[in-house]
């Protein structure tokens, strides 16, 4: 162990001396399962739904996702790729993944928790992830998205076509519609986002806003 830090801070420094920046910590990704047939790949902006289990370098599982009998609750998780909504080893390694697709990634410390650790993760941990991709949807701020909601398709969207959209996630969900609830959530989304005020969110007001829908 000592060895191994002294190894480390000797890189270190020359690379201070020299100049030269020092290579970013990889993600070494294993493809367990990959679907004969992909007809689309995962991209930063897409909405992944996944499994998961995380495992510590010696083995121990801290973690899974997949209900059990003693634990009913667990349940599939949805993310957005690339924003660092996860963990940057999760947002490098399940990039180009097909839905249906496993993959075994081990993340080094710095792609992780790094040196603070999180809850039950100890300070530059190591940690080996089994994902397995259950379904990619559109991201919320992509012009799939966008030509979703444009149900005109006059390249913006108004307050009814976003309480439509509203709806058919709220149905999506398992939900009942809630038309005061739709109205109010619209009204909050263009006090935000309609930037001009002119009654409409443009294709430029939608993709390139940070706060979602």
């Amino acid at each position: 162990m000592l060895l191994s830090v002294l190894r480390w801070l000797c890189c270190s420094a020359l690379a201070a001396v020299s100049g030269v920046k020092l290579p970013e910590p990889e993600v070494k990704i294993d493809v367990m399962h990959r679907p004969f047939l992909c007809h689309r790949r995962t991209k930063y902006g897409d909405m992944l739904l996944v499994h998961f289990d995380g495992y510590f370098a010696n083995g121990t599982q801290f973690h899974t996702s997949r209900p059990s009998p003693s634990d009913g609750d667990k349940h599939a998780v949805w993310f957005t790729l690339g924003i660092k909504e996860v963990m940057r080893g999760w947002d490098k390694g399940l990039q180009d993944m097909c839905k249906g697709e496993k993959r075994e990634l081990v993340i080094p410390p710095a792609l992780a928790y790094g040196k603070e650790g999180k809850g039950k993760i100890p300070p530059e941990s190591t940690l080996t992830f089994n994902i397995e991709l259950l379904d990619i949807r559109n991201g919320p701020r992509s012009h799939e998205s966008f030509q979703e909601m444009d149900l005109n398709d006059d390249w913006k969207l108004s307050k009814d076509e976003v309480k439509e959209y509203l709806k058919k996630e709220f149905e999506r969900h398992g939900y009942p519609p809630n038309d005061t609830l739709h109205e109010n959530m619209a009204a909050d989304i263009f006090a935000k986002e309609d930037d001009n005020k002119d009654g409409f969110i443009s294709s430029r007001e939608f993709t390139y806003q940070h706060d979602e829908l």
